[in-house]
C-alpha cells in the first residue's frame, strides 16, 4: 500500500504561525526567522527560545552520515529521556508538520493551547509509540491537520511543488529536554542525543548542531532555520 504525500511546507514563519494558530496554539510563542548562527545574530532571536527547526538539503553525504550514525547508535546505545516526544514520518513531504509537532510537543508545558487539533493531538498521542503517532497522523482523526497543512503549503512566497514531486529538502527539530539536546527527525530510527544542554545554553548548543549539517554540505546555500520563541 502506497503512503500518502502532502505538498511540502515552506520555511516561512508567517505561514507557520498562521498554521499553528489555526490549530489552537496561542501565539504567545511564535516561530521566528534565524538569520545566522553567529552570536550577534542569535542574540536577535526573542528570548526565551525553546526549539529550532532546520530545513536542509538531502544529499549523498547526508544519507551516508545518517546510515553510519544509525548503525553506531544501535551498536553503542545512547541516553534518551523518556520525556522526549518523538514520532516517525510515514507521509511523504510531511516533515515540516512533523518538525513543528516535535517542537511543540516537547515544549507543551511552556506553550498555551485553546481548543483545536493540537490540544487533542497532544492528549491522544501522549502515551503512543513513535510508530503509533505516525499512524495517527494518517487517520481520519487527523484530517484537520492534513487540510491545514495543504492550505499552508499554498501560502508561501514560492510556488508550491506538486504533491508527488521528489523534494530534496528536509525539516528536523532540535529541542532541549531534561538536560540534553535532541535532534528529532521522523525518518530516523530514534531521537539523536547531541549532548548536555540547558535552557540558558540551548540556542548556542542547537546552533552547533546546525553548523554540523552545513559542514557536511560545503557550498550549499539551501539552509533555513526558524526558532520557536516568546512572541
Amino acid at each position: 500500500m502506497s503512503r500518502p504525500h502532502w505538498i511540502p511546507l515552506e520555511s516561512n514563519p508567517d505561514v507557520i504561525n498562521k498554521f499553528v494558530g489555526g490549530m489552537g496554539m496561542k501565539l504567545t510563542w511564535q516561530f521566528h526567522d534565524v538569520f545566522g548562527l553567529d552570536a550577534e545574530l542569535l542574540a536577535m532571536i526573542p528570548q526565551p527560545a525553546c526549539a529550532l527547526i532546520l530545513l536542509f538539503p538531502i544529499n549523498r553525504k547526508h544519507s551516508e552520515h545518517k546510515e553510519e550514525e544509525d548503525a553506531k547508535l544501535k551498536k553503542e546505545g545512547q541516553h534518551v529521556s523518556r520525556n522526549v516526544f518523538f514520532m516517525k514520518q510515514n507521509i511523504g513531504n510531511a516533515c515540516g508538520t512533523i518538525g513543528i509537532l516535535h517542537a511543540i510537543a516537547n515544549n507543551e508545558n511552556q506553550l498555551e493551547f485553546g481548543d483545536g487539533f493540537l490540544k487533542t493531538f497532544l492528549a491522544k498521542t501522549k502515551d503512543m509509540t513513535p510508530e503509533e503517532r505516525a499512524d495517527y497522523l494518517e487517520s481520519d482523526d487527523a484530517k484537520s491537520i492534513s487540510e491545514a497543512h495543504e492550505a499552508s503549503a499554498q501560502e508561501g512566497q514560492t510556488e508550491a511543488p506538486e504533491r508527488d514531486e521528489s523534494v530534496d529538502l528536509h525539516f528536523v527539530a532540535i529541542v532541549h529536554k531534561d538536560g540534553h539536546l535532541y535532534e528529532l527527525d521522523g525518518r530516523k530510527s530514534f531521537p539523536i542525543n547531541h549532548g548536555q544542554s540547558s535552557p540558558e545554553t540551548f540556542l548556542q548548543d542547537a546552533a552547533s548542531v546546525c553548523r554540523s549539517f552545513m559542514e557536511r554540505s560545503p557550498g550549499e546555500m539551501r539552509f533555513t532555520i526558524m526558532a520557536l520563541a516568546k512572541a
